[in-house]
Formats: C-alpha cells, structure tokens, sequence
C-alpha cells in the first residue's frame, strides 16, 4: 500500500512540474473562450459555481474557500501567464489541485474563461 502511495504521488508530481509550459500565451479568439468555458464545466464548477463566484456545491467543505474570479486577488497574478501557471501546478495551502493533466491548448482555454469573470467585473463597474 505505501509503494502505490509513492508512486502515485510520484506520478502527481510529475505530472504538475511537467504540465507547466514556458511557452507563450496563445491570442484569445471566440473558439478558445468556447472551449475554456467547456473545460471550466467539467474542471472547475464544483469548487468554483457555474459563475465563477466561488460557490460550487463543494465548496462548503472547502478551507479556505474558492476564490470568486470576479471579485477576489489571484494569487499568483491576474496575467494569463501567471493564471496558466497556478492552473497548472495548483496553490500550495489550498485545496487548487495542479490541473496539468489537462492539455497545455485546454489550460490555456481555460486561463482566458477564468479570466473573464475578470472583465466582466470590470464592464459592470464602468455602468
């Protein structure tokens, strides 16, 4: 039992360092958005709410509590690249898991949805 603990958490490691990519932001186009927003359903809902709020059905039993991408600090930055990579090898001292299983096109599909909640922030402070 210990060495299936070990190598899986060999494997999770592996698979967080090796998820993270150096390469450039791709350019945001309708069909990346699309396809972050599909990814986020799947990925992202359950902690973070369909809206981005934070209020997903599991984030009750969360501690600390998903951020809401619409009102609170990113962590780590709000800059794709910055998003890209706390996507990619989660938050140390949060439940953000390391999502670099998903493939570098979806991670970056899913830094520019996460990022709208952002801008839509930002068009409703401007009314």
């Amino acid at each position: 039992m210990k060495k299936l603990l070990l190598v899986i958490s060999a494997a999770f490691l592996f698979t967080s360092v090796a998820g993270t990519a150096s390469a450039k932001a791709p350019k945001k186009t309708p069909e990346l958005l699309k396809k972050g927003q599909e990814v986020f359903t799947v990925n992202c809902v359950a902690c973070h709410g369909s809206t981005g709020m934070g209020d997903g059905p599991a984030a009750v039993a969360l501690n600390p509590k998903p951020r809401s991408f619409a009102k609170d600090k990113f962590k780590n930055g709000d800059k794709p690249e910055q998003v890209f990579k706390s996507i990619s090898e989660g938050l140390k001292g949060t439940p953000m898991v390391a999502y670099g299983h998903l493939s570098e096109a979806d991670r970056w599909a899913l830094v520019y949805h996460v990022l709208s909640f952002r801008s839509g922030k930002k068009a409703a402070k401007k009314k």
